[in-house]
Order: C-alpha cells, then sequence, then structure tokens
C-alpha cells in the first residue's frame, strides 16, 4: 500500500508528540513525589539553618518568622529546652508545662552521642509512649538529623528534622508527607489530561503542518508528471525563499529549456521528414520523368527510324513518296526539339536558379500581337477569337515569360475548343494585379483533374493530346513562371467551356 510523504509527515509528527508525552507522564508518575521529598528536605535543611541563625535563646523575639517559616513550609515546629521544657510550638499553646504524649521526643542523639549511652532527661519529663516508626535515618550534619517517620496510629508519613540551636536548646520541625503525596497525584492527573490535550491539539496541527508542508512538493510532483507527458504548458508558483522555492524554479528553468529543446527538436524533425517527402517525390517525379520522357520520344523516334530507313532501302520510288517520307521525319523531329526545349525551359524554372528580367511593359499591346500572330491559325481552324482589354495596361513583370504563359494558355484553348469554337481573351484590372482569363468553348476538365493539369506530362486524355502533338508540359511551363513571378493561376469549369487565368503585377498610374 502506498504512503504519501503526508501520511509519513503527519505519523511521524503524531508519534513523536506521544512519545514525550508518554515520556513526560511516566516522569511525572515516576519522580515527581521524590524530587518534591527532595525539594522539602533541602527546605527544611535551609529553614533550619535560618532558624540557627537568628535563635539567640528567646523564641518570644522570633516568634514571628517562625510562624511565618512554619506556614510557608506547612510544618509544625518546636523548639525544646535543655531541661525538656517546650520553649516554642506552632501545634499547640504549651499548658502547665506539659509535654502531650504525642510529641516526639524532645532530644535526639547526636553523631557525638554514644549509641549505647541513655539520652539524658530531665526530671520530671518521663519517657514519652512510643507512637513513631523512625523508617531512615540521615545525619545532615553534626548538629542536625534527618528521619523518616511513620505514625503507627494515623498511618501517615512523617519528615523530621533535629537540630540542636546554641545554648542547648532543641529544634524539631516536622512535615507531614501525605500532602506531598497528594500533589504528585494531582501533578500526575493534570499532566495526563493535558497531555490528552496537547495530543489533540498537536495532532491537528501535525494534520495541517504535514498538508502544508507537503503542497510544494505534491505541486512539483504534478508538474513533473506532466513534464513526463510531455507537457510544458505547468509553471511552479512556489513563492518561498528556502531550498523548495528554489527548486521550483529550477523545475520551471527545466521545463523551459526542455520545452525548447523538444520544439527545436520536433522543428527539425518535420524539416527532416519533409526534405525526406520531398527526396521522395522528386525520386518519384525523376523516374515518372524517366518513363514520361522515354515514352514521349519513342513514338517520334520510331517513326524518323522507320521512314528513314525507308528512304535508305528506296522504298519510296518517286518523288511524292520521298518528299512524304522526309516531311514526317522533319515534323517528328521538331516535335522532339520542341519537347527538348520544353523540358529545359521547364528544368530551368523548377530548379530556383533562373532569375527573371522584370520590367514595366504594356499588357494591351503584347496581347494585341499576340492576336495578330494567330489571325492566321485561328482563320485555318475555324475558330473565332475576341479580345477585350483597355487602350492601355501597364504591369510589371518579366515581358518573354509573361508572353510565353499567354502562348501556352492559347495553344491549349485551340487544342480544346470544340462545339461553338470560340476563344475569348479579356483582362479585369483589381487593386495590385491584373487578371488575365482565357476561355474556350468546350466541354469541361474533370473535377478530379483540376488540380493535376498543372503536374507535369499529365494528360486528360492521352488519344486526343497525341492528336495535336502536344506532351503535358504547357501548363507545368505556366505553373513555373507564376510561382516564380509570385502571382496566383488558376482554371475553373463554366457551363458551356473552361476558363483559365493568371495574375500579372499592376503598375499603379502616378
Amino acid at each position: 500500500m502506498k504512503r504519501s510523504i503526508r501520511t509519513k509527515l503527519f505519523l511521524g509528527l503524531s508519534a513523536l508528540m506521544l512519545f514525550f508525552v508518554f515520556i513526560s507522564l511516566g516522569m511525572t508518575l515516576l519522580g515527581l513525589e521524590k524530587f518534591y521529598i527532595w525539594q522539602k528536605k533541602e527546605i527544611l535543611i535551609s529553614s533550619s539553618k535560618k532558624i540557627y541563625d537568628l535563635y539567640e535563646g528567646n523564641p518570644e523575639a522570633m516568634s514571628l518568622e517562625l510562624e511565618r517559616l512554619g506556614n510557608t513550609m506547612g510544618a509544625g515546629i518546636l523548639i525544646f529546652s535543655a531541661d525538656g521544657r517546650i520553649k516554642y510550638s506552632s501545634f499547640f499553646p504549651v499548658i502547665n508545662d506539659k509535654i502531650s504524649d504525642r510529641m516526639p521526643p524532645p532530644f535526639l542523639p547526636f553523631p557525638d552521642h554514644k549509641a549505647d549511652e541513655p539520652v539524658p532527661r530531665p526530671h520530671p519529663f518521663p519517657d514519652p509512649p512510643h507512637h513513631n516508626q523512625t523508617l531512615s535515618k540521615e545525619t545532615i550534619d553534626n548538629n542536625s538529623v534527618l528521619e523518616m517517620q511513620r505514625d503507627t496510629d494515623l498511618k501517615i508519613d512523617f519528615m523530621v528534622l533535629r537540630r540542636q540551636l546554641k545554648n542547648n536548646d532543641a529544634l524539631v520541625i516536622r512535615l507531614p508527607l501525605a500532602p506531598i503525596s497528594e500533589s504528585a497525584t494531582v501533578a500526575a492527573q493534570f499532566m495526563a489530561l493535558t497531555g490528552v490535550l496537547a495530543i489533540l491539539a498537536g495532532g491537528i496541527w501535525a494534520f495541517f503542518f504535514a498538508g502544508n508542508f507537503t503542497r510544494p512538493v505534491r505541486e512539483l510532483n504534478r508538474i513533473a508528471q506532466s513534464m513526463s507527458k510531455l507537457d510544458f504548458s505547468q509553471k511552479c508558483t512556489i513563492n518561498r525563499r528556502d531550498e523548495i522555492g528554489e527548486l521550483g524554479n529550477s523545475i520551471n528553468h527545466l521545463s523551459d529549456q526542455l520545452d525548447t529543446a523538444i520544439s527545436e527538436l520536433n522543428r527539425k524533425n518535420q524539416q527532416l521528414m519533409a526534405d525526406v517527402e520531398k527526396e521522395r517525390k522528386l525520386d518519384k517525379m525523376r523516374k515518372e520523368f524517366v518513363s514520361n520522357v522515354s515514352h514521349e520520344l519513342k513514338t517520334p523516334l520510331a517513326l524518323i527510324l522507320g521512314y528513314a530507313e525507308g528512304l535508305k532501302e528506296n522504298i519510296a520510288q518517286d518523288e511524292d513518296s520521298r518528299n512524304y517520307y522526309c516531311s514526317i521525319i522533319i515534323d517528328e523531329a521538331e516535335k522532339m526539339d520542341k519537347l527538348v526545349r520544353d523540358l529545359l525551359n521547364l528544368s530551368q524554372f523548377d530548379s530556383g536558379f533562373f532569375k527573371l528580367s522584370r520590367a514595366d511593359f504594356d499588357l494591351s499591346i503584347l496581347l494585341k500581337e499576340i492576336v495578330l500572330k494567330y489571325r492566321t491559325v485561328l482563320a485555318e481552324k475555324g475558330i473565332t477569337l475576341e479580345l477585350d482589354t483597355e487602350e492601355s495596361c501597364l504591369v510589371n513583370g518579366d515581358i518573354l515569360r509573361s508572353e510565353q504563359v499567354l502562348l501556352n494558355l492559347i495553344n491549349n484553348a485551340i487544342d480544346h475548343t470544340e462545339f461553338a469554337r470560340k476563344i475569348k481573351i479579356y483582362v479585369e484590372n483589381y487593386n495590385e494585379k491584373s487578371r488575365i482569363y482565357v476561355y474556350n468553348s468546350g466541354r469541361p476538365i474533370p473535377t478530379e483533374s483540376l488540380e493535376k493539369i498543372w503536374t507535369s506530362f499529365y494528360k486528360v486524355d492521352e488519344a486526343r493530346t497525341r492528336e495535336y502533338g502536344g506532351y503535358g508540359l504547357g501548363l507545368s511551363i505556366v505553373r513555373a513562371i507564376q510561382e516564380l513571378h509570385g502571382n496566383r493561376y488558376g482554371v475553373e469549369n463554366v457551363p458551356d467551356g473552361v476558363i483559365f487565368w493568371f495574375e500579372l503585377d499592376r503598375v499603379q498610374n502616378v
């Protein structure tokens, strides 16, 4: 079973408090009464010394001091004369010079008195009956003896100090031990009660202290778990000027560093994946390029070889046949030349090293010149071309490459014109762009091919493309030139045909 550090700290503090409470209670039960007795013993000895110093033989002169000491100690004080008379008693007034039979013997054997010699007692005081049992005896000095006695009638223990005063008077201080035992018992009970209260209060304090002390640790643990899941958005909010606060700052710094490092690693990994994907696509494009070029060159080369061998073998006997063979060879060679030139142009554009020669030119003049060039071709094919443009439209770009874009789009329109056999070229000006539209009537382009037609060698209709001698490179060149200019291009189907468009940067009139 897993225990949290908060639980462990709470249990540890609670156990420590219990230990000290039980230690205190045990010491109170075992040692408090002995300590009280020892303390009373010292008080008796010091009080007897004080009486010894103050006593001059007349108790009446210091009766107030004797009464004060007796009340302070809670003990009875007796002073006997050398002949056995009671000169002072805090128990009862002396009546008729008689000693009560409950009084202790007035004299005591001192260290210089021999044990086998009887203690001299003057007449008329007879030996009192013995009601006290001596439990222990301790010699303090040459003039003092401390005894522990038990009253056999009252069943009470007493501490009795006997001291010989000046002029041979005797001092007896008698202190009952019952109040000491009672005080020790009450103190032990009070300690037990306060111990229980201390345990309860300490337990509550330990609970909140453990929670407050371990809260930063739990927060650091939560942040560390988030970091293990690569979530670096969580931050430590501990505001303390100690080691835990420094640890929180270090974890925040570590989180930032890891976030930066992993973000950089992800970026580089994505870049690497993009490079790998690009390389894969390039490799695929190379293979497709080789395959397409091989396919496109295969047919004209076969025709050239075939007709050349026919000429060599004199298969064509008459002049017209030989001229026909030669025209086929020349036509196929021109197609191959056009293919090679288009491939060279496309390679230059895609390499990224081709530089455009930008300049301002009049788009309207360029469009009119191109339409003029196509007049004969359009008339032969029965195609109507309509041009709608302003008298002057200044744009900026590479005029030769922009003309190439127009020629490719017009050639594409001528090859695909059907039905009404109509082509329309018009220009619309926007804020910073001029958009040129090339419309031709005919069948729409399939939706799935609208994005693919800009790819090299892609042909919507293979048979139709072969019919007009296309290789699927014209629109790829348009894409490459427009991307070099940084301008948009596109195509869209309309109800009666197709519209291709591209943009050029417009020159604002000053």
